[in-house]
């Protein structure tokens, strides 16, 4: 079973990662929008190298192709990523896969690929992107733990450190974190300040 840090950190620039990997922070997700393929490969594959330096697990998000391709072994996949990843041949090129979910039926369909985590959002109201989903609430989360048993549960969506306790005690693994730090006025000293707070639900 996969043990997932219970701070997971989303960047969508790899220059960023470059700021906030030195924090301590041990599990990141390259969530890559809007950038031409030579691009992808160039910060898909200087991320791996910085995740490799600093002893971090990276994650690739939608991108299992370039992630086969360039050697890297965990991806993120969301629903509509679901229809078209060849998920035997990541199973084959041991890549592990984490899957979003937002409901029930996507929460079965999910379970029935036995990825090495399921995530749950938006958890509280986010600024990130506009959903056709409400926040889920601690109750969804305390639910989805229950369905999922042994698999990770990631809560992403609205959380800060204020939220983590309520989070961690509903039943979530990991706690993703976009907005909060890129928001921040100091990202670097929120970045530290969010890996402290997760210190304790550490496994």
């Amino acid at each position: 079973m996969t043990v997932l840090d219970p701070f997971y950190l989303l960047v969508g620039d790899v220059a960023f990662l470059e700021t906030l990997l030195p924090c301590g922070v041990r599990l990141v997700q390259l969530r890559l929008k809007d950038m031409t393929e030579p691009e992808l490969r160039r910060q898909i594959r200087y991320a791996r190298t910085l995740c490799a330096t600093h002893g971090a697990q990276l994650v690739i998000n939608d991108y299992w192709r370039l992630a086969l391709e360039l050697g890297c072994d965990f991806v993120h996949l969301g629903q509509e990523d679901m229809e078209t990843a060849d998920f035997d041949a990541l199973r084959h090129a041991g890549i592990r896969f984490g899957l979003s979910t937002h409901d029930p039926a996507e929460l079965e369909r999910a379970l029935s690929y036995e990825p090495a985590y399921v995530a749950l959002g938006p958890v509280y109201p986010t600024l990130l992107k506009k959903m056709k989903w409400g926040p889920q609430g601690l109750e969804r989360v305390r639910n989805w733990k229950t369905r999922v048993g042994e698999t990770p549960l990631v809560a992403i969506g609205g959380l800060t450190p204020e939220r983590l306790e309520g989070v961690f005690a509903a039943g979530a693994d990991s706690a993703a974190v976009v907005t909060d730090i890129q928001q921040a006025e100091d990202p670097v000293a929120h970045c530290r300040e969010w890996v402290a707070a997760t210190q304790a639900y550490r496994r």
